[in-house]
C-alpha cells in the first residue's frame, strides 16, 4: 500500500474491546484519525464524546463517528464486533452468532475498499480470521487475527513472574488457536538464550514440570477466569490490538504471534491459528518457520484439527 501522511484506523464495534482499543490507539501517538463504527449509535456517540473530551492530554487525533465509507482510507480496520463469552462459555460456543455478524460487516467493508489491513480481534478469533478472509477476497497477508499474542504476553508475564526475570526478557510463545488447544513452545522458550529445561536444571527451585503444567491451565483459562470475576476482558486484549497496529503502522517486521490462514505451514492448510510471523506496513510478510518438537508439532496439527471441524459446522 502506498505511504500517507495521515494514519488513520476505523474500529468496528463499540463495546469493551472496541472501545478500549480505541483508547489505546488514542493514547499510543500512532494515528491521526480514529473511526468509529457501531449498529448502537447512541453507544458509539457516547464513546467518541468520551475520548474527545480527553484530547487536550494526548497527542493531536481526530476521532469521530464513522460509517463504513471511512474504511476506503483506513490502513487498518479493527473488527471488535460481535456477541461477547458469557461466563461458562468457550470460545467456539461464540462461532455461530459472531459468523453470522460478520458476514455482513465483511460484505460492507469489501464493497468499498480491498486496500486496508483488516485486524480481527472478535472471538473465535481463528475463525473469524479465516471467516473474514474467506468473505472478503483480500489475500491471506491481509488479514490477520489477534491469535495468540495476547496468550503469549500472558505465559510470558506468569513465566518471568514464576522465576523472578522481566517478562520483557522472557522469550516464549503460545501458538495454535486462541483458546483450548493452545500449544506452548517450551521448545523455544528461554532466558537470555539460556534453554528453558536449562534454566530449570541450574535453578531447581520448584518442580518443573508440575509448574510448567501449572503455568500453562493458566494461560489457557485465564480469560475464563477474568470472565467469572468481571464479565469481560478488555484491558490486556486492548493492549495486544496497540502493539499489533504498531508493528503495521511502524513498518517494523516485528515477530508477532499472529493468526492468518496456513497454506501448507507445518502441513497445515485451509485453517486460521497462530504461528510467528513477520508483520510490517503490508500485513503479514511472512510466517516463520520455527523448530517444534514432535509433541508441540502434533498438538499444533491437534488444534487445526479441531478448528477445522468448527469451520466445516459454519459450511463457509
Amino acid at each position: 500500500m502506498a505511504s500517507r501522511a495521515v494514519k488513520k484506523v476505523t474500529v468496528i464495534g463499540a463495546g469493551f474491546v472496541g472501545s478500549t482499543a480505541a483508547y489505546t490507539l488514542m493514547m499510543s501517538g500512532l494515528v491521526s484519525e480514529i473511526a468509529f463504527i457501531d449498529v448502537d449509535a447512541g453507544k458509539v456517540e457516547g464513546e467518541v464524546m468520551d475520548l474527545n473530551h480527553g484530547m487536550q492530554f494526548v497527542r493531536p487525533v481526530k476521532i469521530k463517528v464513522g460509517a463504513y465509507e471511512d474504511c476506503a482510507e483506513s490502513d487498518i480496520v479493527i473488527i471488535a464486533a460481535g456477541a461477547g463469552q458469557k461466563p461458562g462459555e468457550t470460545r467456539i460456543d461464540l462461532v455461530h452468532r459472531n459468523a453470522a455478524v460478520f458476514k455482513n460487516i465483511i460484505g460492507n467493508i469489501a464493497r468499498i475498499t480491498r486496500n486496508c489491513i483488516l485486524l480481527v480481534v472478535t472471538n473465535p478469533v481463528d475463525i473469524l480470521t479465516y471467516v473474514t478472509w474467506k468473505f472478503s477476497g483480500f489475500p491471506r497477508s491481509r488479514v490477520i487475527g489477534s491469535g495468540t499474542v495476547l496468550d503469549t504476553a500472558r505465559f510470558r508475564y506468569l513465566l518471568g513472574d514464576h522465576i523472578g526475570i522481566d517478562a520483557r526478557n522472557v522469550h516464549a510463545y503460545i501458538i495454535g488457536e486462541h483458546g483450548d488447544t493452545e500449544v506452548p513452545a517450551w521448545s523455544l522458550t528461554n532466558i537470555a538464550g539460556i534453554s528453558m529445561d536449562e534454566y530449570c536444571m541450574r535453578c531447581r527451585m520448584c518442580n518443573g514440570q508440575l509448574s510448567r503444567e501449572n503455568i500453562y491451565a493458566e494461560v489457557r483459562n485465564a480469560a475464563y477466569r477474568i470472565i467469572e470475576r468481571k464479565g469481560a476482558t478488555y484491558y490486556a486484549v486492548a493492549l495486544a490490538v496497540r502493539r499489533i497496529a504498531e508493528a503495521i503502522l511502524r513498518d517494523e517486521n516485528s515477530i508477532l504471534t499472529v493468526s492468518s490462514t496456513l497454506e501448507g505451514q507445518y502441513g497445515i492448510e485451509d485453517v486460521a491459528l497462530s504461528l510467528p510471523s513477520i508483520i510490517n506496513r503490508n500485513g503479514i510478510e511472512r510466517i516463520l518457520d520455527v523448530p517444534l518438537n514432535d509433541k508441540e508439532n502434533e498438538l499444533l496439527a491437534k488444534s487445526a484439527d479441531s478448528l477445522k471441524n468448527v469451520i466445516k459446522e459454519l459450511g463457509v
